[in-house]
C-alpha cells in the first residue's frame, strides 16, 4: 500500500519487451495535489510508465500504487481513482460534443438523469458550453485537448494522468490547457502530466521527475532539482578597471569558481563567475570589492531556466 502522503508510487518498477528495456527500475514518488511534470527525451520510457499506472499494460517486475491501489492486484479500483488522456484523442468524430461526454459518463457508471447536469458543468470548466451540439470532428485541435481533459473528469478523479496534453497545439491552446491544468490542482486534483514543453513545465508545476532510458535520474520538487543540478549560480560582474584586482579579491573566495573574462560591453569590463554561495555571501563579496575600491558598475545573475536543469541531467551529470 503506498503512503498516504503519496498518491502515486512505482517501486522497482520494470518493463521490458523482449531485448528491449522500456522501464528500468523506476522508483516515483507523486505527493498528494502535487502538478507533477515528467520529463525525458524521446523514448526515455515516459508513455510506457503512464500505461502501466493506468493498467493498460502490466510491469515485468515491481508494482505501482495509485491512490493506495495496486494496479496489477486491484487495477478496478485504480481505474476508478484516475482520469487519463492518452497522447492522442481517438476516434470519436462522428458524435456531437455532449454525446462523447455523455458516452463516457456512461462508461463510468454515472446515473442517466445526473448526466445533463455534470455535461453542462464539464463544459463550463472547459469554456466548450457554446460548442455542445457541435461535431467533435469540427472542433480544433485545442478544443478537442480540452474536451479531453473534461472526459477525464466525469467521474470526479483523484488523479489526472495526462500524457502530452499540449503535443502538437499553438501557443493560446498551450496556454489555456496549461491554465486548465491550474485550475484541476485548485479543485483538488494531483496532476501527472508528460510533456516535452518544458516552457509548460516550469509555469505551472510543484515537482517534476526527470526520466532516461527507463530510469529516474532526478525528481523532487522543482527548486530542488534546480539546487541539486544546478548547485552554483552564474553571475557577471560589470567593471569600469581594475580588472585584476578585482580577480584578487574573487580569488579569496572559496564559493567561487570558474572565473573567466567575457568581452568588453559599452566600454565596460567584465567577469564571469560560479557562486556556491547564499545570498550573505554575496552581499561579503560586494562589499570586499567596495572595500577595495574596485568600481563595480553592473552585477547580475544569470537565469538558468529548466532547459538547463533538463539537459544536465540527460547528459549523465547525475549519478
Amino acid at each position: 500500500m503506498a503512503a498516504d502522503e503519496n498518491i502515486i508510487e512505482t517501486h522497482g518498477l520494470v518493463k521490458r519487451y523482449g531485448k528491449l528495456t522500456a522501464v528500468d527500475d523506476l522508483w516515483l514518488t507523486v505527493p498528494r495535489g502535487a502538478i507533477y511534470g515528467f520529463v525525458g527525451p524521446n523514448g526515455a520510457g515516459k508513455t510506457t510508465t503512464m500505461r502501466i499506472l493506468t493498467t493498460l499494460i502490466t510491469p515485468t517486475a515491481g508494482d505501482a500504487y495509485v491512490a493506495g491501489y495496486s494496479v496489477t492486484e486491484r487495477p478496478r479500483e485504480v481505474r476508478r481513482a484516475i482520469g487519463y488522456m492518452p497522447d492522442f484523442f481517438g476516434v470519436y468524430d462522428d458524435m456531437k460534443v455532449w454525446e462523447y461526454l455523455d458516452f463516457f459518463a456512461a462508461c463510468y457508471e454515472i446515473p442517466e438523469r445526473d448526466r445533463p447536469a455534470l455535461i453542462n458543468d464539464l463544459l463550463a470548466l472547459v469554456d466548450l458550453s457554446h460548442r455542445r451540439d457541435d461535431m467533435v470532428e469540427k472542433l480544433s485541435r485545442g478544443m478537442k485537448q480540452r474536451l479531453s481533459l473534461a472526459r477525464t473528469l466525469a467521474h470526479d478523479p483523484e488523479v489526472l494522468i495526462l500524457d502530452e496534453p499540449a503535443s502538437g497545439l499553438d501557443p493560446r491552446a498551450r496556454i489555456e490547457v496549461r491554465e486548465l491544468l491550474v485550475e484541476m490542482a485548485r479543485m483538488g486534483k494531483t496532476i501527472f502530466f508528460s510533456s516535452h514543453i518544458l516552457a509548460d513545465v516550469a509555469e505551472i508545476c510543484t515537482h517534476l521527475g526527470i526520466i532516461e532510458s527507463g530510469a529516474m535520474v532526478a525528481q523532487g520538487t522543482v527548486a530542488e532539482i534546480r539546487r541539486r543540478l544546478l548547485p552554483t549560480r552564474e553571475i557577471t560582474i560589470a567593471l569600469l578597471d581594475r580588472v585584476d584586482e578585482a580577480k584578487e579579491v574573487l580569488a579569496h573566495f572559496a564559493d567561487v569558481s570558474n572565473l573567466r573574462d567575457l568581452p568588453d560591453e559599452h566600454g565596460r569590463k567584465r567577469l564571469r563567475i560560479e557562486y556556491g554561495g547564499d545570498d550573505t555571501g554575496i552581499s561579503a563579496l560586494l562589499a570586499a570589492l567596495a572595500a577595495r575600491g574596485v568600481p563595480v558598475v553592473g552585477f547580475s545573475e544569470e537565469t538558468r531556466d529548466l532547459e538547463s536543469v533538463f539537459m544536465r541531467a540527460t547528459k549523465g551529470v547525475v549519478s
